[in-house]
């Protein structure tokens, strides 16, 4: 087996964050990617497989670290019983919040990447597993405090998803725009509070119906 040169890894992955940085997944080069390494495509797909491999290899760490981060988080508050889980909900959420958006900002790059360059990968659909995560983790909390609409099935799981969906999307909306850590902590503040006065307002929609 021909001894690998020191160093080539590294600049593939340096340059090939910046290729796909900048034409996305679909139309980043491996040719160009391999010239601006100073090495050939022949090295690339040795060490990394082919195209999709190497944007793995520069996404999927990050991506798995943040899915045990949230993973953890959730698992935290479902461990405690029903009572503290109702009245810690905000402020939990709130606090571990911090511990998320500071992992996201130790990645900023990758996660770039993850949000605007993966199409045509498996990891196009990033948002959308934090947000299925979400409702799953969400329903454990509603039927831990016994909530009716969950049990007569007038809270759905479609609804749960959409409003999932576009809270996340909003959390990284502070990647999209380049927001520094200082005033993205403040934009998910406000983001946090307009999130649950939200989810409150569709449950006391719900108890206002005809019949309820």
């Amino acid at each position: 087996m021909a001894k690998q040169i020191e160093g080539v890894y590294e600049r593939i992955l340096e340059c090939a964050k910046k290729e796909f940085m900048e034409k996305g997944y679909m139309d980043a080069s491996l040719r160009i990617i391999a010239a601006n390494a100073n090495t050939s495509t022949n090295s690339i797909y040795v060490r990394f497989g082919d195209k999709e491999g190497l944007f793995e290899a520069i996404v999927k760490p990050v991506a798995d670290g943040l899915m045990e981060l949230f993973g953890d988080i959730q698992e935290t508050f479902h461990g405690f019983d029903a009572e503290v889980q109702k009245e810690q909900m905000n402020e939990y959420s709130f606090r571990e919040m911090e511990k998320f958006l500071d992992y996201i900002y130790a990645y900023f790059d990758e996660f770039r990447l993850l949000l605007d360059a993966s199409y045509g990968t498996k990891f196009q659909n990033f948002v959308d597993e934090l947000a299925r995560i979400e409702v799953e983790y969400t329903y454990k909390y509603l039927e831990a405090i016994g909530c009716s609409e969950i049990k007569d099935g007038s809270i759905t799981e479609e609804i749960l998803h959409l409003v999932m969906t576009a809270y996340f999307e909003g959390v990284f909306e502070v990647v999209r725009h380049g927001m520094d850590r200082q005033t993205a902590g403040k934009y998910i503040s406000l983001l946090e509070h307009y999130h649950a006065a939200g989810f409150d307002a569709i449950f006391a929609m719900e108890m206002q119906e005809p019949g309820r």
